[in-house]
Parts: structure tokens; C-alpha cells; sequence
């Protein structure tokens, strides 16, 4: 492996660092404050490319792969991890999952209205009683004719209210029958579908999380992304890129934090001298350097196996599982090295903390790709 980036990849990490720090830094946490979803300025990531990266350019996409879409992915994190989150939820999952499973017709409606943003897209797994148990989902759909009709709801759906297109797995079948989930397309203008409770959440807060509600909501059967029963097995590809995204997502926030807490240690001076000079902190820092190095090197060997059409499902859970705790970690670590100034919202220490937790929660818990990393070694 070439760990040396090429011209290319050089220029996206310039390009989206300068307008993540041009467009998104000063208004970060007033956006955070308010939960503001700023949609004006995901219409400007669309227009840089940001939305579509891993679409190709016939569908009005960017056309690059997993190694580019990460190190943007990382560079919008860095700045913002609630920024991040939507810029990760809309390329992977809803943008994705018509990108590899949708038809030529759906993948011409669809991707290029999303690769520029003027759609923002969701994506429907998630129900109140079931999280990680998604077979026990009570969303259902009921055949009529050339119609389904689906009713139930989701929860816990970036872009819940405010997206324009959604792609939502519901029940077809029988409760637990891993054949019995089948996804579909609808539009927000379908009558029926609706947003619900919008979650008042602990860090992410401008990345909108909310209820996607479905009464007596007819859609198409042309709707239907592959085949009727086929959503479940569908979910889990599209989350082996999910977790890589997940992943430089987090990785992103460890490396925001890791330079929060280096820039403020050789400043804060105490006894006479920075305090990066005392072991103590020296040694702080140089546990994040390692954590963030390992980090990266496990996403690397994630894309690259991803971008080869290879199996990359122990790969991308080791990489999101160990991306995830490492945000966790280091952010905590900044918090501690800032002190005082750390538990206060004058720096970004405590942002990077907050926004850090939903990494191991979001798109599979820690425990679950333990779980996942556990069966692919002992199969």
C-alpha cells in the first residue's frame, strides 16, 4: 500500500479543509446551540462535490472512490462532526443504497438530484423497539394492486423531517424473516409521509435527527429498490460502507480534538513553561498521535478494499469499531488537557466530547461490530 496521497487527493484535502474552515467554523456552534440544519450550505457542499462522491459523473457525481471520499469525509468532521454526520448519512446510506441496488431508471431520477444536493436524502432502518434487532420491525406494507401501503414508524433518521427522498426498509413479511424486509424510494411530497419528533440530542445537534411517520402512505411498486424481500440483505452491504464512513467521521473529530488539545498545550504555560513540556501531558498527547495513527491505517485498509470490489465487512467493522472508541478517547483526553477551559464552550474541547459519543452508537453499536468482527473470524 501507497501511504504517500496523491496530487488529486492533496487538492480534495486543501479544498474541503479551506471551506470547512471558510463556511463552517464560524457558525458552528451557533448552529449547534439552535440545532440549525444548514441546508444552504449543504447545497454548497453539492456543488463542490461533496454529496455525490462516490456517484459516477453519468449520474451527475463526483466519480471518486472510498480513499477521497474519506479524507474529505475527515477534513468536514475535523472542523464539525454534526456536518460530518449528514454529509456521511446522505452519501452512504440514502445516495449508496440507490447507487448499488436501484435500477437504471431510479439511479437516472435519483442520483443526480442528490449528488448536487437540491435532494437531500435520508435513510429508514431504525424503529423505537428495535435498534440492532431490525428484524423485529413493526413499519409495515401491505400490497394493493400496483401499490404498497405502508404504515408505521422510524426513528432516530438524520434528515428525518427535512429530507426530500427517503429510502426505508419495511416489513413485507414475517416478523423476523431476514426475507421479509423490502426497501423503498418515497418522496417527500408522497401523501401520507411526514416528519415526527425531531430529538433534542446531547452532541450532533445540527445534524437533524428525527421521526419519519407513515399512515396509509401509498407508494408505487416502480418505488421498490431490487426485489420484494430483499431490503435486509441490502441493509447489511450498504453498512460495510456506512461503517467506513462512520468511521472517518470519527476519525475526523479524534484529529479536531487532538489539535484543540495540542495548539492550547504549547500555550497554557504553568510552573514557568507550556505545559506540553511536562510528562504528563506530553504523554497524553503522544497516546492520541498513536490512537489516531492506527485509526487511520485500519480506514485505509478498509477503502482500499472496498475501492478492489473485495469483501471488506471484518475490515470496515474493525476500522468503524476502533475509529469510534478512539474519538471517544481523545476527545476525553482534550477535554483533561484544557482543564477548566475544556468543560466550557469558549473552545471546541467540549464539542468534539459531544459529538464524539454517537460514533460508537450510530450504524452499529461497538457491541454489535464486535459482534460482526467476532463472526467473520470464526466462520
Amino acid at each position: 500500500m501507497n501511504f504517500e496521497l496523491t496530487d488529486d487527493q492533496v487538492m480534495i484535502k486543501e479544498t474541503v479543509s479551506e471551506f470547512a474552515h471558510r463556511r463552517i467554523l464560524p457558525n458552528r456552534m451557533i448552529w449547534d446551540e439552535a440545532q440549525i440544519f444548514p441546508v444552504d450550505v449543504f447545497r454548497e457542499m453539492g456543488e463542490i462535490g461533496l454529496m455525490g462522491m462516490l456517484v459516477p459523473e453519468e449520474y451527475g457525481g463526483a466519480g471518486l472512490g472510498y480513499i477521497e471520499y474519506k479524507i474529505a469525509l475527515e477534513e468536514i468532521s475535523r472542523v464539525c462532526g454534526s456536518v460530518g454526520l449528514s454529509m456521511a448519512a446522505h452519501n452512504s446510506l440514502c445516495t449508496g443504497h440507490i447507487l448499488q441496488f436501484g435500477t437504471e431508471e431510479q439511479k437516472k431520477k435519483y442520483l443526480p438530484k442528490l449528488a448536487s444536493a437540491e435532494w437531500i436524502g435520508a435513510w429508514g432502518l431504525t424503529e423505537a423497539n428495535t435498534g440492532s434487532d431490525a428484524l423485529r420491525m413493526q413499519c409495515v406494507a401491505k400490497k394493493e394492486g400496483e401499490y404498497w401501503v405502508i404504515n408505521g414508524t422510524k426513528n432516530f433518521i438524520t434528515h428525518g423531517t427535512s429530507g426530500d427522498v427517503a429510502v426505508v426498509l419495511v416489513r413485507t413479511g414475517d416478523l423476523l424473516d431476514s426475507h421479509g424486509i423490502t426497501t423503498f424510494i418515497v418522496e417527500r411530497s408522497t401523501p401520507g409521509f411526514s416528519g415526527g419528533k425531531k430529538e433534542n440530542k446531547l452532541g450532533m445537534r445540527c445534524s437533524e435527527t428525527s421521526e419519519m411517520v407513515f399512515d396509509n402512505c401509498r407508494v408505487h411498486e416502480s418505488q421498490i429498490l431490487g426485489e420484494v424481500g430483499e431490503g435486509f440483505i441490502q441493509a447489511m452491504k450498504v453498512l460495510d460502507g456506512g461503517r467506513i464512513s462512520i468511521g472517518a467521521m470519527s476519525l475526523g473529530i479524534a484529529q479536531g480534538a487532538y489539535d484543540t488539545a495540542l495548539s492550547y498545550s504549547k500555550e497554557r504555560k504553568q510552573f514557568g513553561q507550556a505545559i506540553s513540556r511536562f510528562q504528563a501531558i506530553a504523554f497524553k498527547l503522544a497516546d492520541m498521535a498513536v490512537a489516531i495513527e492506527i485509526s487511520d491505517l485500519l480506514l485505509l485498509k478498509a477503502c482500499t478494499l472496498k475501492n478492489a470490489g473485495k469483501p471488506c465487512t471484518l475490515a470496515s467493522a474493525m476500522a468503524k469499531y476502533e475509529s469510534s472508541e478512539v474519538a471517544v478517547k481523545v476527545s476525553t483526553e482534550a477535554v483533561q488537557i484544557l482543564g477548566g477551559y475544556g468543560y466550557t464552550k469558549d473552545f471546541p474541547a467540549e464539542k468534539y466530547y459531544r459529538d464524539s459519543k454517537l460514533c460508537t452508537i450510530g450504524e452499529g453499536t461497538s457491541e454489535i461490530q464486535k459482534l460482526v468482527i467476532a463472526r467473520e473470524l470464526v466462520r
